[in-house]
């Protein structure tokens, strides 16, 4: 057993877990602002529209949970969507995420990371939702590109494309 760790393992993996990914990943991974803007496609308009994002990243808690809020305002659109993740049991290559919002209430999916991928997916929900999205870490690793779709059992599709930057102080 780690000397460093011996009376909580489970919280000493997770946060040793949480340091190895943070060091390739400073989006979802490192708590701060990310602020970007793109294009969606909503089936039920049918037209692209422009968009803009906001992530916030929190610290990891004691539990080895990654706390995010997503914060979307699609250009014409008076409502702004607000959506909040939970990321845990967090491994070097996946973790379980659970995505709550007022539109769709609760689901959980799985997500996966690699050197320049972090991403995620769910599968039908009570509502027929299912999705994914991808954030693939540019050269300059302060700056994700976004690829999203999402569809509903109404036949109702999105699809999301953009780009990220960590925001500046």
């Amino acid at each position: 057993m780690d000397d460093d760790c011996p009376w909580n393992f489970a919280k000493c993996l997770y946060e040793k877990v949480y340091v190895l990914i943070s060091k390739e990943h400073p989006f979802i991974f490192k708590p701060g602002s990310w602020l970007g803007e793109g294009t969606v496609l909503l089936s039920m308009v049918g037209r692209k529209l422009p968009f803009h994002i906001r992530w916030n990243v929190f610290e990891l808690d004691d539990k080895g949970r990654i706390f995010c809020t997503q914060e979307i305002q699609v250009v014409g659109l008076s409502d702004c969507m607000h959506s909040r993740f939970s990321l845990y049991d967090l491994h070097a290559t996946n973790f379980a995420i659970k995505l709550e919002s007022q539109s769709i209430g609760k689901i959980v999916g799985k997500g996966i990371i690699n050197s320049t991928v972090i991403g995620w997916e769910f599968r039908k929900g009570v509502l027929g939702f299912e999705g994914f999205e991808m954030y693939q870490m540019s050269s300059d690793e302060e700056t994700y590109l976004l690829h999203a779709e999402y569809t509903t059992g109404e036949n109702f599709r999105t699809i999301i494309r953009g780009e990220m930057r960590k925001k500046r102080a």
